[in-house]
């Protein structure tokens, strides 16, 4: 029956690499993956049970008044854990894209474009690189690629230099999400679980991610000469509704408590969603008093009951269809095999096997990759694979700037590559040996701390 399911995954996944090719959104076979696998689970399960559950289902059995059933409600209380671990993921996810939302429907993210403007093309760089990568940290990598294209097609008219800079903005969206627990989804996995803390993430491999980007903007800089036509910047909608100092509270308040969310954990001890959910509330409540002396019809289309609608639901169906996947994969043993089949293949050279799997990130989606990283090491009381252990911050570093090889390998890249039209081949030739660049660069840098104990 493993091979049954492993079979399952495996086509499953490649339908979802293939989307672009099935012009099928990675939603549907993500969730029928997911059902498939558990249901063929279900045709062995007693066996999985006794095999990984043992001593626990055994004691189940004997307190139950009917045994027949015992399997299955035994197999619901397993699933409905997998499904509150997951949903932690995705609660807190809907939370953050909504605030990403709010902020930049009332003109928040004019502060960015405010801040960015420069004639200078080398400036202009350095500025959206750094950009990008402090927003990426606080946001997330989707999110702040669309706000920093949008912002950069007001600033810069020519085609070519635009790609340049979007490229640009592919590799610092990933490099900044590396090293933030709320930066990326791969890390707000790894936080979430508890392999990764905010202090550890962010001391280790905050040097290592600016390294993966300095390489690169340093290489590109050279490609990009002389000035830029002064920017002229239309008012824009927003200011009909929100004063500056209105959008500015809106902004401040948005990404300040999205900064204010590991702090929350800290304090209260409470999963990071709650965080979310507060910071969204206080954020609801504030644009809601704004609005109350506004145009009620012009305002709709930005207060937060139409907002909720512009959540990209798909994607969120997305992540639980491959999270529970792996946790069927899980169930069955299979990723605990496999891990350690990997560690032996590789003489336990956690450098080499996250280098690669960093690198498949460049392929394909690094969610179920680093999903299945998480169900085949567990987390150890001391040594590597400890909280903040080598291994875990090393999976969050390649999983998240890995992806940047490939105009394909990131949401980021995705996103931009439909904004821009960029094609795979220029990003293939003008842009990937840069990002490999950064990425071997960081990774020799992460070396270098843990070799000298920084």
């Amino acid at each position: 029956m493993v091979a049954f399911i492993v079979a399952v995954f495996i086509l499953g996944y490649l339908c979802i690499a293939l989307e672009s090719v099935f012009k099928i959104n990675k939603a549907a076979p993500a969730l029928l993956m997911c059902v498939l696998c558990w249901v063929l689970y279900m045709f062995d399960a007693g066996h999985f049970l006794n095999l990984f559950h043992g001593e626990e289902f055994q004691a189940f059995l004997a307190g139950t008044h009917n045994p027949e059933s015992a399997e299955q409600n035994f197999v619901s209380r397993i699933l409905l854990e997998h499904m509150g671990d997951t949903c932690e993921i995705l609660f807190f996810l809907m939370g953050a894209m909504t605030i990403v939302e709010i902020v930049d429907a009332n003109g928040g993210f004019n502060f960015v474009r405010d801040t960015l403007q420069t004639t200078s093309k080398r400036k202009l760089l350095w500025r959206i690189t750094f950009m990008t990568f402090v927003l990426s940290a606080l946001l997330d990598n989707l999110t702040t690629s669309i706000v920093m294209v949008m912002v950069l097609r007001k600033l810069v008219n020519d085609k070519n230099d635009r790609m340049l800079y979007a490229g640009m903005i592919i590799i610092a969206a990933n490099s900044g999400g590396a090293f933030s627990p709320i930066g990326d989804v791969t890390t707000i996995m790894l936080w979430i679980r508890g392999m990764i803390t905010t202090q550890g993430v962010i001391t280790e491999v905050f040097l290592p991610s600016l390294v993966s980007v300095v390489i690169p903007v340093l290489i590109l800089q050279f490609r990009l000469k002389g000035d830029l036509p002064r920017p002229v910047v239309a008012k824009s909608g927003d200011a009909l509704h929100f004063s500056k100092a209105e959008r500015d509270i809106v902004f401040f308040l948005g990404v300040g408590g999205l900064v204010f969310v590991p702090i929350f954990r800290l304090l209260t001890g409470l999963p990071p969603f709650m965080g979310i959910l507060l910071v969204l509330g206080l954020l609801w409540m504030t644009t809601e008093v704004f609005y109350r002396n506004k145009n009620v019809d012009h305002s709709m289309q930005r207060r937060v009951t139409h907002l909720l609608t512009r959540i990209d639901m798909s994607t969120i169906l997305f992540f639980l269809g491959i999270l529970m996947a792996v946790a069927s994969l899980q169930e069955t043993g299979v990723l605990t095999a496999f891990g350690k089949t990997l560690n032996d293949v590789s003489g336990g050279n956690h450098y080499l096997v996250t280098g690669v799997i960093g690198a498949v990130s460049s392929i394909v989606d690094n969610v179920p990759l680093v999903a299945g990283c998480m169900g085949m090491y567990e987390i150890a009381p001391a040594g590597d694979f400890a909280v903040d252990g080598m291994f875990w911050q090393l999976l969050a570093y390649c999983a998240g700037v890995g992806g940047s090889m490939l105009i394909i390998g990131s949401a980021a890249g995705v996103v931009v590559m439909g904004l821009e039209k960029i094609s795979f081949g220029w990003y293939l030739k003008h842009i990937s040996w840069i990002a490999l660049a950064g990425y071997l660069a960081g990774i020799a840098w992460y070396a270098l701390e843990e070799l000298i104990g920084m």
